[in-house]
């Protein structure tokens, strides 16, 4: 058999696995969502979870932030929020800083640098799925 009978095949599966890594990063994304946004920004990212009308300011609506960006996803901005340790946020402001919450739960198990890698993949996993479900 040539090389090149095996290109197509070894293509074929390449593409396969790519596409299974992104059904799971969706999952893995959609998880952490539920687990840690849902409460306030809702199940399908409305703005309308149970804790939303207990909060000082309106939920905003997760799917159209590329609506509202001109039709372009502002992923860096939406890593930024989720994670919190950046920019300045005036007293009170609802939104938890969830990059220091999740570093604090994995630091003594993984150290810094362990538990900073932690957090950037549960962060950009959670953006990733905010991108998949704008309208």
């Amino acid at each position: 058999m040539s090389i090149n009978a095996w290109k197509k095949p070894a293509a074929f599966l390449a593409a396969l696995s790519l596409m299974a890594g992104a059904a799971q990063a969706d999952d893995a994304g959609k998880a952490e969502y539920m687990n840690s946004c849902a409460a306030c920004h809702g199940e399908g990212g409305l703005g309308d979870g149970p804790l939303a009308e207990l909060m000082t300011v309106p939920m905003p609506n997760l799917t159209t932030l590329a609506q509202e960006n001109d039709g372009v996803f502002p992923m860096l901005d939406v890593i930024h929020i989720i994670d919190g340790r950046t920019g300045v946020r005036g007293h009170g402001y609802p939104m938890p800083v969830w990059g220091s919450r999740f570093k604090g739960e994995v630091v003594e198990m993984m150290g810094d640098y362990g538990a900073e890698m932690a957090v950037r993949g549960r962060v950009l996993s959670i953006a990733y799925y905010l991108e998949s479900i704008q309208q």
